[in-house]
């Protein structure tokens, strides 16, 4: 392997981190508790003015049309019964009280009785509520006597007594006639109807937004280095446009990664065979120091084409499959082992995951094998971090080391192709620099990254983020 480095920084999750108590301003608040997916939102868009409407109709309704209803119809009930109080008036006897009594009833459906002899009870009248303000006004202003009212003790009649010289005339009008009974068929019809559209809304804008999902959902795959090949523009013009600009940005990606890959090829198959000659020369020229020398050489310069193929190649000719992370570890951890390093396993959770198992498989052997190289102890941990933001979480790879690490301003710098450290690695193992450079692009391939920090372990950790 080459000169790379390996690090991890102490989190990776990169979330945000807010300090324990400290306190939420309205707008952070809202941003936490508003959805985060553009079918809630559109949904809120939709469902939050049908609402505050609903909430404005039924104020307007019940404050302003329901409260004029009920006075004139107040005003209706108190002049019917001003009149029949000035016609009983003008000839209090039996006969013409029993007569108007029968045409209050026939004609005005109002049941009424003039008690002779009675008076108004001691019990308080009703002074609360729409009906009783409005009713109190009109006898107030028509009837110009004592009255009494009750409004609540009867559910389909208001009970209204009024005195006159000698007794007390009552009144049990039915509620229809002196407020607006019916208006919970409005709010019924406007709640129903409401309920109605919503639900048609939500049907609508889910067909809206599956296209857009869809379209998503193949970007997020194809970043991770996995194939969508059903994946065909639906939806809107707008979202079919953008589909069709996706489709062919991956094309064009596609292609020019086949191009870069057979240009190298090439490449390396045309130098391949004057090594091949060479080698077969060195063979018939027999045994010597200078001869093992040559030897050497051309085993590097095979090793260094075999890493700047692999880095044109990167890791798109291998397809995904399900992949047990623990198995392939341990492989790797064996592989180094055999390398001559100490290398020690710390795996937490399910590590089951779909990538490109032997493109993850060199990235991670570079890491390690990175890490063994320059240092005595080699630490590998793996977690799977559950979130509910990511689809399905993310699993980080901690690769820490006891080595000398390296200085902080060159541990981005070391993932740049052919890069090459000078005094915190040794330059005299030889190498391409390329080695970071392929594990970070097979990384990113997958739509993960790799960053280097310092480890606690006191050299340079490396952090492998894989989204799930």
């Amino acid at each position: 392997m080459d000169n790379d480095i390996h690090s991890h920084a102490g989190s990776t999750s990169g979330k945000d981190v807010r300090r324990p108590g400290a306190a939420l301003q309205p707008f952070q608040l809202l941003k936490r508790i508003m959805p985060r997916g553009l079918y809630g939102r559109s949904l809120i868009i939709i469902v939050a003015p049908m609402v505050l409407l609903q909430f404005v109709v039924t104020y307007v309704f019940l404050e302003r049309h329901w409260q004029l209803v009920t006075e004139r119809l107040s005003a209706k009930t108190v002049a019917e019964i001003a009149l029949l109080l000035s016609e009983y008036e003008e000839d209090p006897t039996p006969q013409h009280g029993a007569r108007i009594v029968a045409r209050a009833s026939q004609h005005l459906g109002l049941p009424v009785a003039f008690l002779d002899g009675e008076i108004l009870p001691e019990a308080p009248s009703s002074t609360e509520g729409l009906l009783a303000d409005s009713l109190g006004d009109e006898l107030r202003q028509r009837v110009t006597r004592p009255f009494w009212l009750n409004t609540d003790q009867y559910t389909r009649y208001v009970d209204i007594r009024i005195a006159y010289n000698g007794g007390v005339m009552r009144v049990l009008s039915p509620a229809s006639h002196v407020y607006a009974s019916n208006s919970h068929i409005f709010l019924v019809w406007m709640f129903g109807t409401s309920v109605v559209l919503i639900f048609v809304a939500i049907i609508f804008l889910r067909n809206q937004i599956r296209p857009i999902e869809r379209l998503a959902t193949a970007a997020e795959s194809f970043g991770m280095g996995r194939d969508v090949p059903s994946y065909r523009p639906q939806g809107a013009s707008e979202v079919r446009r953008a589909a069709q600009a996706f489709m062919e940005m991956r094309a064009r990606i596609q292609r020019q990664i086949e191009q870069r890959t057979a240009m190298l090829a090439g490449v390396s198959h045309d130098l391949r065979t004057p090594l091949t000659r060479f080698k077969l020369q060195l063979a018939m020229l027999g045994e010597g120091p200078e001869i093992d020398e040559l030897r050497a050489d051309i085993n590097e310069m095979e090793r260094m084409l075999d890493d700047y193929l692999e880095f044109a190649r990167g890791h798109q000719g291998e397809a995904s499959e399900e992949t047990d992370l623990t198995e392939l570890i341990e492989e790797v951890r064996d592989d180094s082992l055999r390398k001559g390093h100490d290398v020690r396993l710390e795996l937490h959770g399910d590590l089951n995951v779909q990538l490109r198992r032997n493109a993850f498989k060199r990235c991670l052997t570079n890491i390690v094998d990175n890490a063994g190289k320059y240092a005595n102890h080699v630490w590998v941990t793996a977690i799977r971090d559950v979130d509910n933001d990511d689809n399905g979480g993310s699993i980080d790879i901690f690769v820490d080391d006891d080595g000398e690490g390296i200085p902080e301003e060159q541990m981005e710098e070391v993932f740049r192709p052919f890069y090459r450290l000078d005094a915190a690695r040794n330059l005299d193992e030889g190498g391409t620099g390329l080695g970071l450079a392929i594990a970070r692009d097979i990384a990113r391939g997958h739509g993960g990254d790799i960053t280097l920090s310092r480890s606690p372990m006191g050299g340079l950790r490396a952090v492998i983020h894989l989204p799930v």
